[in-house]
């Protein structure tokens, strides 16, 4: 990350909630979001947000377009990341008040222009580990599971049309800007759109006990792997498991049937990364 940019933090004083500068950044419900997101016209249809300047920087780092930059007017501390020629935005009380109201708030929300949809194909070439989600529409799990994946070295991340945006508020919030490190697309409904895996083992990840446990399933090393998450409750569509090459469960005691969608990919994710590390460890010592 750069050093303390140091920005001025000046200029005129927002205080007005329906002043069109901040229109952006009202409303950030993930929901509401979405809606604003897909409706016609809508005025969240060619941005996302990003919050903290840690996550900004990430995001302007990842060479994504700048909009405009919110911040407190009682902020004092200089911004860290560089504004470019977005304008800085400084809020009231009473804007305050309406935008961050019964949650936390990071000091400082950036506008950024969204990026063109990705092919899954660019982001599936060359991948030897990716993650697919099925109904995983709960922001926090998207952003816990990409913010594991980037720091496991898993390639990519598709979500069908059901699962939530990765550019979200929340999601980006909760990966810590990892969302811009970890390439993403959008996959048509599973499990028609299991044709565009071509070349990956499909691995569908369900605590059924009659399915194959993750330690004992036999893949050549450098096999290429999907996994294949569902949403919390339901788990993946029975369509959808039955069109898996195979149905993994993770081993569990203690009477626990299931766990969190996010720390189910995390432990996946490891064991897949893990026999693929030892793959290459072993070709390396190999050629000495």
């Amino acid at each position: 990350m750069t050093e303390l940019a140091g920005a001025a933090i000046d200029g005129p004083v927002i205080d007005d909630p329906d002043d069109p500068r901040m229109a952006v950044f009202m409303g950030l419900s993930d929901q509401e979001l979405r809606q604003r997101r897909e409706a016609p016209g809508g005025d969240m249809a060619g941005v996302f947000i990003a919050e903290g300047d840690l996550v900004i920087q990430r995001a302007i780092d990842a060479g994504h377009s700048l909009r405009s930059v919110f911040v407190e007017a009682a902020r004092s501390r200089p911004l860290e990341f560089e504004l470019g020629d977005a304008p800085l935005l400084r809020a009231g009380e009473p804007v305050v008040q309406v935008i961050a109201s019964h949650r936390r708030y990071r000091g400082s929300m950036a506008c950024f222009d969204r990026p063109s949809p990705v092919p899954v194909g660019q982001v599936t070439s060359g991948a030897r580990t990716v993650v697919v989600t099925e109904g995983v529409n709960n922001p926090t799990n998207i952003g816990v599971i990409i913010r594991t994946a980037a720091g496991l070295g898993v390639d990519a991340l598709l979500v069908d049309p059901t699962s939530c945006d990765p550019l979200a508020r929340r999601t980006v919030r909760v990966s810590m800007g990892a969302t811009f490190a970890l390439p993403h697309a959008r996959l048509g409904a599973l499990p028609d759109a299991m044709n565009e895996l071509t070349g990956f083992t499909t691995l569908a990840m369900t605590p059924d006990p009659s399915a194959t446990s993750l330690e004992s399933l036999d893949l050549a090393p450098d096999e290429p792997v999907a996994l294949l998450l569902g949403a919390e409750a339901p788990g993946l569509t029975d369509a959808t498991l039955a069109a898996a090459d195979h149905r993994v469960r993770i081993a569990m005691y203690h009477g626990v049937d299931s766990l969190n969608v996010a720390t189910a990919a995390a432990i996946s994710m490891w064991a897949v990364q893990s026999r693929q590390s030892r793959s290459r460890c072993s070709d390396d010592q190999a050629r000495v």
